[in-house]
Parts: structure tokens; sequence; C-alpha cells
């Protein structure tokens, strides 16, 4: 995956029309309300440029350093946002969840997933947003929930004992790819790879398919959507959001495809036990079923999410244990007694992932070091105080994890890949509370956390039972904004396990 900086006459032209439009906008007048510290930036485009080609992670840091360790205020992608910061923020944005805060998706990812905009889908107007002084209404009070994580939550799909009987063709899918791309090589490129796979699984989970030509057909359409969610909004041909919004196109166009070829299968009396063939049947409460724009729209935003955080933690895992042969010795270890205890050809179980402890950990070490999704946002639902400072209604808020994970206050040596930060049973626990939330937490923990577990697992269990590594280029840059990418795709040698 490929990122490209805006064009220089691209760049130009923004900030022409910023600097212009600074006769246009009078500063805003003070008001009696005290706003968190922190800049909003230039008028339009605010802080954005710094937010996205200065590194996420780093542009929250610098601020916490200038501004408050607890609270700052911004201006990224044409909205004013509060960062909240560090242990206390997490426990406070995780308790007030429905309350305080809604979800909110930026304007690029409103526009690319279209059917985020209104339930009316694309084209379609939003209602203008009540002034500050309007009182919050009652179906604002209640919990909303994303309608995709409604999609997956309601019929059970994540549920345990779903995910259980799926955990048989996540591993063989594994297996096969594994096999198909590794056998026989001495060098490999590991991110490729790991798209594939992780794709491979969410399209037969979600769509219930594996189309080998489809599937190579969507890697790169989803790479490009990916970095596009978080782009500036300039839809100029070589521009992030030009070349996201035509794979967003590209891949509406297969899914409706593959929309179109589900029907037929169940008009014909196939049995469908995919998440997509429910959005197929599914009604709403006056007894209408979903248009197929919406459910492609959906179904690409779940395989999105699905598909290229796990991709991400798969590929620098491999990473930090191809450099470290004693986290290997490790890891080989632990998989080589579960594989013991299997009878040939015989597929991983439920209880064998839940024995995988330490393998575990350093999953939770390398989502703590390399986070495969620095932050989300929120919108803000009524005017509240926080470390003494208000935010105001209609403002977001920025949840990130880079305000603890790199701390030293909280993880000592926080440069340093050590597994051993963690008790056996993962998760962070052996940490101080809120310092470590890769998933999030409250009512939006992420839906997806045990899919994405089994999905990791089964692939350490199968590459390490027949393959150790070595990592090529130990220093290879890593590029991207919202999602690190090795830039050379990390490439790694190869050899048999049984030489080790």
């Amino acid at each position: 995956m490929e990122i490209v900086a805006l064009s220089v006459s691209v760049v130009i032209a923004v900030f022409t029309i910023a600097l212009s439009a600074f006769a246009f906008f009078k500063p805003e007048s003070e008001t009696d309300i005290k706003l968190p510290p922190g800049s909003f930036g230039w008028p339009i485009i605010g802080e954005t440029m710094e937010f996205l080609f200065g590194k996420p992670e780093k542009f929250v840091r610098d601020r916490m350093k200038k501004y408050s360790p607890d609270i700052f205020k911004t201006k990224i992608l044409g909205e004013k946002t509060a960062v909240i910061c560090g242990p206390n923020g997490h426990k406070f944005l995780f308790s007030n969840e429905q309350k305080l805060f809604t979800a909110f998706r930026p304007h690029p990812t409103q526009r690319l997933f279209r059917s985020y905009q209104t339930k009316a889908g694309a084209g379609a107007t939003l209602p203008p947003r009540p002034p500050p002084s309007t009182p919050v209404a009652a179906d604002q009070r209640k919990p909303r929930i994303d309608e995709e994580t409604k999609v997956i939550r309601q019929p059970g799909f994540l549920k345990p004992e779903a995910l259980a009987r799926f955990l048989g063709k996540i591993e063989s899918i594994t297996r096969h790819l594994l096999q198909t791309h590794l056998e026989g090589k001495d060098e490999v490129k590991v991110f490729p790879l790991a798209k594939t796979i992780t794709l491979t699984i969410s399209c037969k989970f979600f769509l219930g398919t594996d189309n080998p030509e489809r599937i190579a057909r969507l890697v790169d359409h989803f790479d490009d959507v990916t970095v596009g969610m978080h782009s500036i909004m300039v839809n100029f041909p070589g521009t992030i959001y030009n070349r996201a919004n035509q794979a967003a196109a590209a891949i509406r166009k297969e899914l409706l495809d593959v929309i179109k070829e589900k029907k037929e299968a169940m008009a014909a009396g196939k049995p469908m036990h995919d998440i997509l063939s429910y959005m197929i049947v599914v009604t709403d409460a006056t007894g209408k079923r979903m248009p197929e724009a919406e459910i492609a729209d959906k179904i690409m935003g779940l395989i999105t999410a699905g598909h290229s955080t796990v991709a991400s933690t798969i590929t620098f895992l491999m990473k930090y244990v191809g450099e470290r042969p004693d986290i290997y010795s490790k890891i080989r270890v632990e998989q080589m007694e579960i594989a013991a205890s299997k009878k040939p050809g015989e597929f991983l179980e439920w209880e064998d992932m839940q024995k995988m402890k330490y393998s575990w950990t350093v999953i939770c070490e390398t989502m703590r070091l390399t986070p495969p999704l620095q932050g989300t946002f929120r919108e803000v639902l009524t005017d509240f105080t926080y470390a003494g400072y208000t935010i105001p209604k209609g403002w977001k808020v920025y949840w990130t994890v880079s305000t603890t994970n790199m701390n030293p206050a909280y993880f000592k040596d926080p440069e340093k890949f050590d597994p051993s930060r963690y008790d056996s049973s993962g998760e962070g626990r052996g940490v101080a509370a809120y310092t470590y939330v890769p998933f999030g937490g409250g009512p939006r923990l992420c839906p997806g956390k045990e899919y994405a577990r089994l999905a990791i697992l089964a692939f350490v269990h199968n590459v390490v039972k027949n393959y150790k590594w070595e990592v090529l280029f130990p220093n290879e840059k890593i590029t991207g904004d919202m999602m690190p990418t090795p830039e050379k795709g990390l490439p790694i040698r190869l050899q048999p396990a049984s030489s080790s």
C-alpha cells in the first residue's frame, strides 16, 4: 500500500483558499466558556496538515507537552476537536459513551461509505444541526449503535459459539494461503501476504465467498479506501481522497455483483450462514428490506474494519518476532505443545486458542508498540466539563491510544518490545488500568475483538509450526498516518522450522 502526499500544486491551492478566506472569517467572539488550551490553526483547514502528515501520535504527544497532559483543543478534518488524554481520559470516555458522546465518522469516511450519512442513502441531505442552546432531545440520550455493529451483534455472528464454528474455516484459509505463498520460497513480503489472508477470511466471514480472483481484485482497493478515510477531501486526480473514491466505487460495483449472485443462490434454496445473507433478508420496523446499495456500503465498512487492522498487526508481529529469536522460541514451544495434541489434519478448536497465553502477550505488545489504528472520533451530545474545561455540544472528541502506549510513566522503556509486561491472561491486565486499551472500552468496545484474536492466533500457530524467519531490513521505513505500513512490504528470509 503506497501512500503518496498531496502534490505541490494541490497544497498551494489549499493554502491559497485558506488564506483568501481570512478576509471573510472573523475570530470567534469570546464567551464565558473556559475552552481547553490549544490552537485551531489555520482558517478552514485548521491543523489537519500537521495531524495527517506529521504522524498523529507525534501530533498528540507534542501538544500534550505544550498545552496539557489532560486535554487540548485543535481543529482537524474540518471539526473543532477536543483530545482527551491519558488513562483518566480513557476511563471518562468509556464511562460516558452514549451519554455525552456518540459515534462520529470524519467527513471523508462519510462520503466514501455513503450509507453512513443517512438511512436515506447516498445523496440525501443531513438535517441542520440545532443551535448549541437547544436542549438535548430524548432520543439523543438513548444509546446509538452503529448500523454495521447492529447487523453483526443482533444475530450473534461475533458471539464465541458462532466464532468457534467459524474457527475451522479461518485456519483452513490460513493453512492454504501460507502453503501457496511460502512453500519453497526463500524470501517473501509479509504485508501483501497478510492482507491477502485477512481479506480472504473477511470475505468468507462477511460475504460467504473466498473466490481468489475476486480477492485479488479487491486487495489494493481496500488499501486505498483505508488510507482515504482520514484524508483531505480534495478530489483531484492523484490525490489520496480521489484514489479512495475510485477504489470505493470499484468495491461497491464488485459487492453489488456478489449481492446479485447471493440472491440467486438463496432463491435456488442454497443454505446461507454469512452476514451478507442476513442483511439481504432482514427487514426494518416497517417490513422493508435494506436497499442493495446500502448493503454494499455497510459490507464495505465491515470488511475494511475486519481486514486492515488485523493485517497490520500480523505484519508487525512478524517483524518483532523475527528480530527476537528468544521470543520466537517461546512462541514455538507453546504452539508445538498444542500441535502435538491434535490429530493429523485436525483444525484448532476454541479450547486450543485459550492455551495460547504467551502468544497473546506477544500480540498485545505488538499492538502497544505499533497500534494498527491510531484513534477514532466521537461527537459531543451536550456541553460537559472535563479537567476544568468545557467542551461544547457539537464539537468532536478524538480518542487515541497514543496518549498512554508510549508513555514511560505507564510502560518502562516504552520503545522496548517486552511481552513480559503482561500477566498470563494478556489483555494488558498486567499494567495499570486504562493505560492499555487497544480495543477501546465501554459500550463501544470493539465488537470484532474476538474475531481478530482468533485470526491472528491461527496465523501465528501455523506459521511458527512450519517456519522460522529473519527480517531483511530491520530499519525499514514505516509510512502512513492513521495506519502504519512498512515501505518495502516487510521482506523476510524463510527457513523450515525443523532446521532450527
